[in-house]
C-alpha cells in the first residue's frame, strides 16, 4: 500500500507543474513588451530574476511604454504598490516553511500568486511544502528562460497577446481553485474578492484592486466567517 506522504507529495508535484509551466509560458509576452517598452536584453532579463512578480513586472513596463524613462518613478511605485500583496501571502505560507534563514530568504523570493495557490490547496504539511518549492522552482526557472526567448524573438512574435498566454495562466488557477468551492466559505471568499476588485478596477491605480481582493480573504479567513456555520450544519 501507498505511503500516503508519498502520495500527497506526488499530487503537489502534479499541481506544480500544471500551474508553473502555464504561468511560465506567459513569462514569452513579459520579454516581448519589456523589450517593445524600451528596455534592452538584459534589463529585461534582470528585471525578471530580480523582481519575479509577474503583475508588478507587467506594470513596471506598462508605465514605461506610456511615459518612457521620465516614468521611472511612477513605474517603480506602482510596482512596488502591486508586489505588496505578497507580503500577505507571506503570513499564509510561513508556517509552513521552516529551515534555515538562507532557506527563507529564498522562500520570501518565491512567494507569489502561485506558489501561495498551489501550497496551500494541499491538505497535508507535507503536500504544502512540495507544492510550494516545487511551484517556486518551475516557475523561476521557467519564467526566466521564456523571458529571455520573448526578448530574444520578440520582434518575430508580433503582437504577442493573440496566442493567448495570459488565458492560459489564468485557466490554470481556475483548474486549481475549482475543487475548492465545494463549502460555502470558499465560494464567498472568492465571490466578494471578485465583486471588490471589479469594481474598483475603473477607479484606482493599477495593484488597488487585487490588494483590496486579498483583503477580502484575509479578513474572511482570520474571522473565520461562515466557517461556524458549515462545522455546526
Amino acid at each position: 500500500m501507498s505511503d500516503p506522504a508519498v502520495i500527497e507529495r506526488r499530487a503537489a508535484i502534479r499541481a506544480s507543474f500544471a500551474v508553473g509551466l502555464a504561468v511560465a509560458a506567459y513569462g514569452i509576452s513579459f520579454g516581448a513588451l519589456a523589450v517593445a517598452s524600451g528596455l534592452d536584453l538584459w534589463q529585461t532579463c534582470f528585471l525578471s530574476l530580480v523582481m519575479f512578480s509577474g503583475g508588478s513586472q507587467f506594470a513596471v513596463i506598462g508605465i514605461l511604454a506610456s511615459g518612457g524613462a521620465a516614468a521611472g518613478g511612477a513605474a517603480i511605485a506602482s510596482g512596488a504598490l502591486l508586489g505588496t500583496r505578497n507580503a500577505l501571502y507571506a503570513l499564509r505560507v510561513a508556517p509552513f516553511i521552516g529551515g534555515p534563514w538562507p532557506k527563507k530568504i529564498l522562500a520570501a523570493h518565491w512567494t507569489i500568486d502561485e506558489t501561495t495557490a498551489v501550497s496551500t490547496a494541499q491538505k497535508t504539511l507535507v503536500g504544502q511544502r512540495a507544492g510550494f518549492w516545487w511551484t517556486g522552482a518551475i516557475i523561476y526557472i521557467g519564467w526566466n528562460l521564456t523571458t529571455l526567448l520573448g526578448a530574444l524573438i520578440g520582434d518575430l512574435l508580433g503582437d504577442v497577446s493573440q496566442f493567448g498566454l495570459d488565458a492560459a495562466a489564468a485557466a490554470a488557477f481556475l483548474g486549481l481553485l475549482w475543487p475548492r468551492l465545494i463549502q460555502l466559505q470558499p465560494v464567498a471568499v472568492a465571490i466578494g474578492a471578485a465583486v471588490v476588485a471589479a469594481a474598483l478596477l475603473p477607479f484606482v491605480p493599477a495593484g488597488i484592486p487585487v490588494l483590496a481582493a486579498a483583503v477580502v480573504a484575509v479578513v474572511v479567513g482570520l474571522t473565520n466567517w461562515l466557517g461556524g456555520r458549515e462545522a455546526t450544519s
